[in-house]
This record gives structure tokens, C-alpha cells and sequence, in this order.
């Protein structure tokens, strides 16, 4: 490992990594992993792999958590803020720049026709992330039969998802000889957790998380869009097992159907912004909160409101990222050496690819079909498609995509780019 670099020298390079991160988790780790394992040699493999276990515990974006680690780890909790705020910031310039598009203009043929050709493309985006994550995480028949029993619950039954995370949790403890890896055991002694430390930072961050949201109600009331946003978005925070593809089917069920912040096509529209921005792909729900005060500002200016929305949305979902880390560091072998966690997180990661498969399903109906109803049936609520307002474009531009990520490895942003295209072009040629 090379000596601890400079303060500046730490935040050049982790201003550098924000800016180069996209593609999701895996491109984001991946830059990571060249940039601070095999050009500066600030962390060495094993160390890097430790932290990224660690980080895959916690509820939240992994590589927002994993980037605030290592910068934790060069420059004590300094460094971890600047790596975690310099991770994040590009992303939320980017989205609050195309919301401000998307709200004044995605009505002007010309963008409405790139948004069209977006959403169809970022179906196949979903579809290749549950091919990827369900190679990873499905490896025997017991993680392929929670998978099933994750998307039925979710699907069909419409389960809350953290009962379907706590009901993982709990089949991996009971049945933790099918579900645990082979792990090393790690020695007792090697952490020193200090109680009073902990206590001292969790009260310290747990402050900094709910004094502003508090904040918000003094000031507009408990039922105002901004403190609906701050309590939904502090407790999506908190169960995000298996990164923003896993959540997103929980986020956009709520932001759609419940708090009628956004439609669905409007969630489309979104994620294809975070897919194309650096940064966490979770920094969609910035655009929900945008859209979702945007449009019930109260007394506020919409688009001061928006602005407002989109702070309060990005603040409560990353505050709890730096409290995980700060007050998790010191406890990072211990909770290496756990069978029982293990199996327990193995479980949620089989549980995980149902909830992505609802998504892409999810999706798939609402980017193909002009008009999709919510039926209740025995206690079922199935999401039924009228057949005849099946829209060809989409389905032509959703294979193509699939096509050009699956068979030829084309990049993401090349594809996404060429949806767009695709979609102006589609319009323009019919109008």
C-alpha cells in the first residue's frame, strides 16, 4: 500500500471518481477499484473487498458507502464527507438540471419523443441487472425458490418490501446451513468498538438527519409535500437491502399510487435520467421529490418548492449512508466473522432478484402499454394490461436496447443514447 495521500490530493481524486461514475453499482465499484486499488494503491484488495462486504450489509447505495469508507479510512471523518459529498454532488446537479427540463419542456414533441425512446430503452436496462444480480445471487434451488416467493409476494400480494426483506432475514437464520457460504472466523479481538464512541456518533448524526427534517414541519406543517417526502424518503433509507434496483418497485408503488407524486411514466423517465447521470443510481428519487413538490408546492413558488424537494429528498436518503459508516467502521471484522449474517444476507440477495424481476415487470407493462389498471382480485392485486393499446415503438426500442446491452455488450450510455434517438426519430417520422 502507498503511503496515506494529502487531503488534497484525497479530494482531487474522489472529485475525479464522482464524475467517472456511472453504469450503476457495478460500474461505479469497478471505478473504484482501478482508481484507488490499482493506480494511487491507497487500499489493497483484501481491504477494499472487507470494506465492500461490509458496505453490502447496510441498508443504502453500497458504492456511496463504499467510496465513504475508504475516504474515512485515509482521512478519518473528514475524508469520508468529502468522498461521500464529492460522490454524490455531480448526480445532483445533473438530475436537478434535466428535472427543471423534464418539468418545463418534456411536453415539447421534441423532448416528449427522446423521454419516449428513454423509457422503452431503460426496460432493457432492468431486465440486464436481474440477469446480472440473479447469476451472482442465485445458487442453489433454496435461493431460487425465495426468489420466486419474493416476486409472488410482492407482485401478487403486493407485501410490503421490508416484510419481504425481514422474512428473508429470518428464513436465512432458520435455514442458515442452505443459505451460509463458507466463511473465515475471525479472531474476537480483532476490533476494539468503543460503546461511548458509538453512542457519541449516532446521537451526533441522528441529529444532523432529523433536526432539519423537524424543521420542515415547524415550518409547513405536517402534511405539507416536504414533510411527506422527508419521512418517506428517511424510511426507504433504512431498508434499501440490495441497492436502488431492489427499492425502486417500493418507491415507485408509493410515489405513484399513494402520495400521486409523479405517474409511471413519469418513473420511467427518471430512472432513464439517473442511468444516464454520474453518481448513485438512487438519485432518481431526487427527481421524485422534485416532481412530487413541483407539483403541490402550497404556497411556494413551484419551482423554489421543487428545489426544495429535491434537498429534502437527497439530504434524508444520504445522511443515513455517513451515520452506517461512522458508526460502523469499527465493527467491520467483527461482522465479517458472523455466519449467521451471512446467511442472513445471502437470503435477502436471493429475495432481491424477485423484487428487481417485479420491477422490470413493472416496467415492461407500463413502458408497452398505453393503459394498464389495478385489479383486486381475492385478495390479489394484479396489474392487468389492456391488450389493444400495446404500443409497437416501445417494444421495438426496448428489444433493440436488449439487444445491443445483452448480445453485443454495447455500453449504456450508448445505448440509452441511441434509444432516445431512436424514439425522436419514431416521432418525428409519425407525427
Amino acid at each position: 500500500m502507498s503511503p496515506a495521500p494529502s487531503f488534497r490530493d484525497a479530494t482531487k481524486t474522489f472529485a475525479k471518481i464522482g464524475l467517472e461514475s456511472f453504469g450503476g453499482p457495478a460500474g461505479q465499484i469497478a471505478v473504484m477499484h482501478r482508481v484507488l486499488v490499482e493506480e494511487k494503491k491507497w487500499i489493497d484488495e483484501e481491504r477494499f473487498l472487507h470494506a465492500l462486504n461490509y458496505c453490502m450489509l447496510l441498508p443504502g447505495p453500497e458504492a456511496t458507502q463504499l467510496v465513504t469508507y475508504v475516504g474515512w479510512l485515509v482521512h478519518g471523518t473528514a475524508g469520508g464527507l468529502v468522498a461521500g459529498a464529492l460522490f454524490v454532488l455531480p448526480g445532483f446537479f445533473a438530475i436537478l438540471a434535466l428535472s427543471f427540463v423534464y418539468a418545463a419542456w418534456h411536453a415539447v414533441p421534441a423532448v416528449d419523443a427522446a423521454f419516449f425512446g428513454l423509457k422503452a430503452a431503460v426496460l432493457a436496462v432492468v431486465v440486464e441487472a436481474v440477469i446480472r444480480i440473479g447469476r451472482r445471487a442465485l445458487k442453489t434451488r433454496a435461493h431460487h425458490v425465495v426468489a420466486a416467493a419474493a416476486f409472488v409476494a410482492i407482485f401478487v400480494f403486493a407485501c410490503p418490501f421490508p416484510l419481504i426483506v425481514a422474512g428473508a432475514a429470518i428464513v436465512g437464520l432458520l435455514a442458515r446451513r442452505t443459505f451460509a457460504a463458507e466463511t473465515k472466523d475471525v479472531p474476537a479481538d480483532v476490533a476494539h468498538p468503543r460503546i461511548g464512541r458509538t453512542i457519541a456518533v449516532a446521537l451526533a448524526w441522528l441529529a444532523v438527519w432529523w433536526i432539519p427534517v423537524g424543521a420542515l414541519f415547524l415550518v409547513f406543517g405536517a402534511t405539507s409535500v416536504f414533510a411527506d417526502e422527508a419521512l418517506f424518503f428517511s424510511k426507504t433509507s433504512c431498508v434499501t437491502f440490495g441497492g436502488a434496483y431492489a427499492v425502486l418497485p417500493y418507491v415507485a408503488d408509493n410515489a405513484v399510487n399513494h402520495f400521486h407524486w409523479l405517474s409511471a411514466d413519469d418513473m420511467l423517465a427518471g430512472l432513464g435520467m439517473a442511468e444516464t447521470t454520474p453518481g448513485p443510481l438512487i438519485q432518481v428519487l431526487q427527481f421524485v421529490g422534485f416532481l412530487g413538490a413541483h407539483r403541490s408546492p402550497g404556497a411556494m413558488n413551484p419551482w423554489a418548492a421543487a428545489v426544495l424537494g429535491s434537498v429534502v429528498t437527497t439530504w434524508v436518503t444520504y445522511v443515513p449512508c455517513f451515520l452506517w459508516i461512522f458508526v460502523g467502521a469499527p465493527y467491520v471484522e467483527a461482522l465479517r466473522g458472523s455466519r449467521a449474517l451471512n446467511s442472513a444476507l445471502s437470503a435477502i440477495t436471493a429475495a432481491v432478484v424477485g423484487v428487481i424481476l417485479n420491477l422490470a415487470v413493472w416496467f415492461a407493462l407500463h413502458a408497452m402499454f398505453k393503459s394498464v389498471e389495478i385489479r383486486h382480485v381475492a385478495g390479489m392485486r394484479l396489474t392487468v394490461p389492456e391488450w389493444a393499446t400495446v404500443d409497437w415503438a416501445a417494444v421495438a426500442i426496448a428489444v433493440a436496447a436488449g439487444v445491443a446491452l445483452l448480445r453485443f455488450k454495447v455500453g449504456m450510455l450508448w445505448t440509452l443514447a441511441g434509444a432516445a434517438a431512436a424514439g425522436l426519430a419514431w416521432r418525428l417520422t409519425t407525427s
